[in-house]
Parts: C-alpha cells; structure tokens; sequence
C-alpha cells in the first residue's frame, strides 16, 4: 500500500503538471514555480543555520555555579 508513495513514473508526472496548468493557469505558471523555488531555498537555510546553531552550541565553555563546586 506505502510502497507507491513516491514512485512517480512520466505518466504520473505529466498528469500532476496538466492538473496544476489547470488550476493555476499558464500565465501565472512562472510566479508559482518561482514561489515554490523561493520556498525550497528558505527552507534549506532555515535547515543550516539550524545545523550551525546546534553545532554551536556544544562549543561553548560551561561555567559551573560556584554553590556546586567541591570546596576544600
């Protein structure tokens, strides 16, 4: 049942791209797939700096409270 999920072949492609030219309309095709790349490439940043920040993170120097150290 899951294992379609995924395997798009021409046939299914072509038929996608005629339902959205039907739906959106040839004219403003271009602003849609612009919108869909602009999309995709603030996701992939957004991803990143998400990375970076987690890398970080780990290195930043822990201070331990002064209450929690061993005094001798």
């Amino acid at each position: 049942m899951f294992g379609l999920i995924g395997n798009f072949g021409p046939w299914e492609l072509g038929f996608i791209l005629i339902i959205i030219l039907i739906i959106v309309g040839p004219g403003k095709l271009p602003q849609v797939g612009q919108s869909i790349g602009k999309a995709i490439q603030n996701f992939k940043k957004a991803r990143e700096d998400d990375d970076e920040k987690e890398l970080d993170t780990g290195k930043e120097d822990k201070k331990i409270p002064e209450e929690y150290k061993d005094k001798e």
